[in-house]
């Protein structure tokens, strides 16, 4: 969860989304920024719908075209035209690599591979937050360069497909050369 002048923003709905927004007791949410579609980072959507309840409205969901087709697979209900009461609220905004604005900041998407999936890493101001990744091209290392605090995936020490290993992200640490890198 990132704050923004106020404004909570979530990166990802994980399958534990409700409870760590009852651990850390988030009594809003403004946006959500989904980095892919895979189950374990958008099966927790259904529980903005205490949010939706509370701010009484829709929450800002960003992701890109892909993301928002698997959105509208996994939680149809959420997309029908004669919606149940209390199903999840959500307004769609799609993005693709490219900057956009959020609550007067600017947030820049960085686009990394998942194996042979792209997945969108989210830089907002001098922090960033890459997960699921296994390659980061020049072009885009470059949108990272700069940042104070990085976050990048280590999976496990031995090799892997889709995901960076704890020595792959040593080095990417080092190409960014950020003051701070927290692994996960």
């Amino acid at each position: 969860m990132i704050e923004l002048g106020g404004r909570n923003i979530v990166v990802d709905t994980g399958p534990d989304f409700r409870c760590q927004m009852l651990r850390e007791r988030v009594t809003r949410l403004d946006a959500v920024l989904f980095t892919h579609s895979h189950k374990d980072h958008v099966a927790g959507l259904d529980d903005v719908r205490a949010f939706n309840r509370q701010q009484g409205g829709a929450i800002s969901i960003y992701g890109t075209a892909d993301v928002h087709e698997a959105l509208k697979r996994e939680f149809y209900y959420a997309f029908t035209a004669q919606k149940y009461p209390g199903v999840p609220q959500l307004e769609l905004h799609e993005i693709t690599s490219a900057r956009f604005s959020l609550f007067g900041t600017d947030i820049v998407p960085v686009e990394v591979m998942h194996y042979m999936m792209p997945v969108l890493g989210f830089r907002i101001g001098g922090f960033t937050y890459i997960t699921d990744a296994k390659t980061v091209s020049p072009g885009e290392l470059e949108k990272v360069k700069g940042s104070r605090i990085v976050v990048i995936n280590a999976l496990q020490r031995e090799p892997h497909i889709s995901h960076l290993t704890l020595d792959e992200a040593i080095v990417l640490a080092g190409r960014i050369g950020a003051e701070q890198t927290y692994f996960t």
